[in-house]
């Protein structure tokens, strides 16, 4: 029997000495990729910042909500294949360190490279010479090759890899073992190592150089975000004509195999889309005009329910009731979802607005769904979570960008 085969407890290992490190491990990036490696048998330290969430991965339970992770968590801990840390001198120097921080933006729209640095930088006393170093979330283009001139700066010999993560939030354990893994090395030997612990997850390897691996996470994303502008475009122009969108999309697409892509209109957010479209605008010198129209569109749509709320009905003298403050439907997470950004412009005109929503657990103005329908005068779909669908909502006007409740008498066009 290989020795990664073993249960961790059968062998002397410590988080000093685990197989791998990911930094950042208890986030959304890093525990389907700790999950996918300690399924194949490596021995992972996690290691984050948030102790809370490794306290809570240690308990055996998950902080979000990601399919497929409890059955692998359980056996991971039980073969003893976890360990958890929140300091940097915590990191294993046997095997690479994979950190899954990427480039936000600033206010300004511009992005961040010192995040990366901020992070890197304590690794680099605890790192030994010659190990793995792999950047894993999005990066702003030839942010690869400034950390590794800036860590040979500083007299460390490391290699140097970025592998992007293109994953869907919640589905990445099934997504990791059946999409290809691109992978790009500073050097030969960097991309050799990186492609070699990449092959015991992924199906198979696209080898790219660093800045072309990085405007491919960029790209990727952005043309999903115009495809989502695209739609809500076609939404608001069949609005205009006092049409249903809905079924004209049904009709585009039926049995039309060159429609099949497009997706229904709704809320464009999330913590990855619009911030890497962004990131494109500021590399190209904000004349990215697709990325910039992109913006103003689904940026623009909760402004646009509004606008018609304010035009159809009194709304100093009713109460709004908004169904789903995740930023997509069955998820948990509510970073930069568009919801809020509803809610906080409501604010200015409603009576009142009240939220709910079945699976966020970090906002505790939250209430019931039931108390929502029933102090509320008009609902809003939000975020078109499955449970919505069914639910009895007392004969009040709903709008529904996303045609999930369509057919209802209740929806308001």
């Amino acid at each position: 029997m290989n020795i990664a085969e073993r249960p961790a407890s059968a062998r002397t290992v410590t988080a000093q000495t685990a197989d791998l490190t990911v930094v950042g491990g208890a986030g959304h990036v890093g525990v389907p990729l700790v999950l996918s490696f300690a399924a194949k048998g490596l021995t992972v330290n996690i290691n984050d910042l948030n102790t809370t969430s490794l306290e809570t991965l240690r308990s055996g339970r998950m902080p979000f909500i990601e399919h497929g992770a409890d059955e692998l968590l359980q056996k991971a801990l039980a073969e003893g294949r976890l360990f958890f840390t929140s300091k940097p001198s915590d990191i294993s120097t046997k095997g690479p360190v994979i950190v899954t921080i990427g480039t936000p933006v600033d206010e300004f729209l511009n992005p961040v490279r010192r995040v990366i640095q901020d992070c890197v930088d304590p690794l680099l006393p605890h790192m030994r010479s010659g190990q793995l170093l792999i950047l894993r979330s999005t990066l702003f283009p030839g942010t690869t090759d400034w950390i590794d001139s800036h860590i040979r700066r500083q007299g460390n010999d490391l290699k140097v890899a970025f592998c992007p993560e293109r994953i869907a939030q919640g589905y990445g354990i099934e997504e990791l073992r059946r999409m290809p893994q691109i992978v790009s090395g500073l050097s030969p030997e960097a991309e050799q190592e990186a492609k070699a612990l990449f092959n015991l997850i992924a199906p198979e390897i696209v080898t790219l150089s660093p800045m072309e691996a990085e405007f491919a996470k960029l790209f990727n994303n952005a043309y999903r975000y115009l495809e989502f502008a695209i739609t809500n475009q076609f939404y608001l122009i069949a609005k205009s004509a006092g049409l249903d969108y809905t079924r004209i999309l049904e009709g585009m697409k039926h049995n039309y195999p060159r429609a099949k892509g497009i997706p229904t209109p709704g809320f464009a957010a999330g913590p990855c889309l619009v911030k890497d479209t962004m990131q494109l605008l500021a590399f190209a010198r904000n004349e990215f005009a697709l990325g910039n129209a992109a913006i103003m569109v689904n940026e623009g749509l909760p402004l646009h329910i509004i606008a018609d709320l304010r035009r159809d009905y009194d709304l100093p003298n009713m109460t709004v009731g908004l169904l789903g403050m995740a930023f997509k439907a069955e998820s948990d997470d509510a970073r930069a979802s568009l919801s809020y950004k509803l809610k906080n412009a409501l604010a200015g005109h409603a009576r009142d607005v009240l939220t709910t929503d079945p699976l966020v657990t970090t906002d505790p103005s939250l209430l019931p769904l039931d108390e929502v329908i029933e102090k509320s005068d008009i609902l809003i779909v939000c975020t078109p979570h499955r449970c919505y669908k069914d639910a009895d909502l007392k004969g009040k006007p709903v709008m529904d960008v996303w045609g999930l409740l369509r057919g209802s008498p209740n929806v308001i066009s």
